[in-house]
């Protein structure tokens, strides 16, 4: 396939419910000085606070479901696919401790998602174990059943069959555009900007741990309208005092510190560790005075990092009956004059 065939355009408005027509006249002010936000995490719910956010917006966030749906389909790539078809085939919930399985986990969400009259569901990688057909179409029926406006972004799993020869870069694209693609909606599966209430939400695919060109451009493109951003991420950005392998941006990443190579069959982490891109995207997310926060997934482990002041919060694994119930909310009068200079 011609690389990134996929690869058309840049922002993208549209998807399940996600179009120009849903946004509203919501006045669009352009921010010039960083954010005040007060944020708030009580459990699995996640509330924002700020002034330049004009309506309150719902979104359940789910990551890392790794779902191992196949079929017969499936079976020329059994030997890429046998390790992680039998992972997390049975899980214990993280807050009940009662038995359950990813399928269950992920219409449990939903279901959620559904009762709480979500405005959009935000699916931020590893939904998948490997790029089955089974389990992408079933995820998309069970989508389409909710009604809700969804934004997916892919995780290191969902385009990862083990062992099978290629850079990380050129399976991501093979398997996204022979299975994944659906899941975008039309829209650019590598960088995309969906607009909600005047928030606009930064969806980029950092399933490689490494960061592009074309996606530190976008990035900065979006920085530059000034308009309140979300940032989705399935590696959450790196920072200090975590785990050597955590975060996307970490200057000790490499292959050094690549540890389940040999595990995971793929291709050994560079030596000379990220790119400056990588880098370069890192620094800007910090610094972009319009960013309310980022929020990702891929170490099955809730928490919250804040950099520079901008929060960073990671999802439980939705295979153990994680989720995060994110509001975006108006800060009401009397609270303005907490966060006002």
């Amino acid at each position: 396939m011609k690389r990134r065939s996929f690869l058309k355009g840049t922002t993208a408005l549209s998807g399940l419910g996600l179009t120009a027509s849903c946004l509203g006249n919501t006045v669009k002010k352009k921010i010039n000085k960083p954010l005040e936000v007060c944020a708030t995490i009580d459990q699995q719910k996640v509330s924002f606070y700020a002034e330049s956010i004009n309506e309150s917006i719902k979104v359940i966030h789910i990551a890392d479901t790794h779902l191992f749906k196949d079929d017969e389909r499936g079976i020329p790539y059994q030997k890429y696919s046998s390790r992680m078809a039998k992972a997390y085939n049975q899980t214990i919930h993280f807050q009940t401790q009662k038995v359950i399985n990813p399928e269950v986990a992920f219409e449990e969400a939903l279901a959620y998602a559904k009762a709480v009259h979500a405005d959009v569901i935000t699916l931020i990688g590893d939904i998948f174990n490997f790029p089955s057909e089974a389990a992408i179409e079933w995820v998309l029926s069970k989508l389409k059943e909710t009604a809700i406006p969804y934004i997916y972004i892919a995780g290191n799993h969902d385009w990862h069959y083990e062992g099978m020869e290629g850079t990380l870069e050129s399976l991501r694209d093979t398997w996204i555009e022979n299975r994944l693609l659906p899941l975008y909606q039309g829209n650019n599966p590598l960088m995309a900007a969906y607009e909600i209430k005047g928030i606009r939400f930064i969806a980029i695919d950092n399933s490689t741990y490494q960061i592009n060109e074309e996606q530190l451009t976008f990035f900065k493109e979006q920085v530059e309208k000034g308009l309140p951003m979300v940032l989705l991420v399935h590696i959450p950005m790196y920072v200090p005092g975590k785990q050597i392998s955590f975060g996307c941006g970490n200057p000790n990443w490499g292959a050094a510190t690549d540890r389940n190579y040999e595990l995971e069959k793929r291709p050994k982490w560079p030596e000379s560790g990220h790119t400056q891109t990588t880098l370069s995207f890192h620094k800007q997310v910090f610094n972009a005075p319009n960013l309310l926060g980022i929020f990702a997934g891929h170490i099955h482990q809730n928490s919250i990092e804040i950099i520079k002041g901008k929060p960073q919060v990671v999802a439980d694994d939705n295979a153990s009956g994680g989720y995060l119930d994110i509001n975006f909310l108006p800060l009401e009068e009397q609270d303005k004059k907490l966060i006002r200079s």
